[in-house]
């Protein structure tokens, strides 16, 4: 195995600055990384040899490396990253949006995209439904394994740096549980002569730690958070969820109302809807209550099957009562579209079926 090296993508320019002198060439390099996306030292046509050299013995430029990648007939794209350790975790390119031409044929409107991200390989929380907890947890991300993940999509479809992308952490692995690699990354993110990605194009998704929820909020990064429910009764979140007897529903809904939240926006509220588990209108009932008083918008998502796995889809009728009743009683709801449904959509299932394919 490769001796393993910091990337350059770990570091805000502030820091960059105190690593490369003069300080130009700290920004000629931040340029490179993140405005021509530059893949290795020998991208950088205008830093000197003797510097790359130097900087090549101690950094890498890239952590990561597409191993596999889906693409589906609806534009989404499901990738496999390979790190440095040769480990590997998922990243998604999902188009929300399609361009939009005017009479003449001339863009009014350019496509829009969101980038799913995730901050750890594998995962401790043990969600039931989900494909990645059958791994196990293997380690965190470095805060440069997660920005690569965004450089290395948008070089990949052709997206130039200035053009608008929204993130989210909902990806393998708990955001909250790597709480400082996740933070640093959303600040690297933002950086003005970077990628520029304000906090409001970025959303961290937990399956609630509530004491993290509560960190994160003192820190005012202004990002977006969505809450993975999932259920509106601790028996059943706790089945689905096993970390939720540390962190109960009610401990989750308190610490939401203290986090810090634009006027304009709303809390998401990810609902994982799966065939007479929480399809019902008696769910439907306590989740309205549950979130009385605070400004939430509910995402009702359907599960995903995967092999092996004891929960089924629910039926689209009964996902359209589920909504309308949420909708009827005040309660502002979407049915997410199913991206990607063609390929291996569920979180972890490129990377089960890879591996699945090298062993066999």
């Amino acid at each position: 195995m490769t001796d393993i090296k910091p990337s350059l993508l770990d570091f805000t320019q502030k820091e960059l600055m105190q690593i490369v002198k003069p300080s130009f060439r700290a920004k000629q390099i931040f340029g490179w990384l993140y405005h021509q996306y530059a893949e290795n030292f020998d991208d950088m046509k205008n830093i000197p040899k003797s510097l790359k050299e130097e900087l090549s013995k101690k950094f890498i430029v890239n952590p990561l490396k597409i191993a596999n990648k889906e693409i589906s007939t609806d534009g989404t794209i499901k990738y496999l990253l390979e790190l440095q350790d040769g480990k590997t975790m998922e990243a998604v390119w999902l188009k929300m949006k399609n361009t939009q031409l005017d009479d003449n044929g001339e863009v009014i409107q350019e496509a829009k995209y969101t980038i799913c991200v995730s901050t750890q390989v594998g995962c401790k929380v043990g969600c039931t439904f989900c494909l990645t907890a059958k791994g196990g947890f293997t380690r965190d991300l470095t805060a440069g394994e997660i920005v690569a993940q965004v450089v290395t999509l948008k070089r990949d479809n052709d997206h130039k740096h200035n053009r608008k992308i929204n993130i989210v952490y909902m990806g393998m692995g708990e955001p909250l549980d790597n709480l400082e690699n996740l933070t640093k990354a959303i600040e690297i993110f933002k950086e003005e002569e970077g990628l520029c990605i304000g906090g409001k194009r970025q959303t961290v998704s937990t399956s609630g730690l509530s004491n993290k929820i509560d960190k994160l909020g003192e820190m005012y990064l202004g990002v977006h958070i969505a809450i993975s429910l999932h259920a509106v009764d601790d028996e059943l979140r706790t089945e689905l969820i096993p970390m939720n007897k540390a962190h109960n529903i009610n401990s989750i809904i308190e610490a939401v109302k203290r986090f810090p939240i634009d006027t304009r926006k709303r809390v998401m509220f990810e609902y994982l809807v799966i065939k007479n588990k929480n399809d019902d209108l008696g769910s439907a009932k306590k989740l309205v209550k549950l979130l009385h008083g605070i400004k939430a918008k509910v995402n009702l998502i359907y599960f995903n099957p995967y092999p092996g796995t004891p929960y089924d889809r629910p039926s689209k009728e009964d996902m359209t009562a589920f909504a309308d009743y949420l909708i009827k009683h005040g309660l502002l709801c979407t049915i997410r579209d199913s991206k990607g449904i063609d390929i291996s959509a569920a979180c972890g299932q490129l990377k089960e079926k890879t591996q699945g394919e090298l062993t066999a």
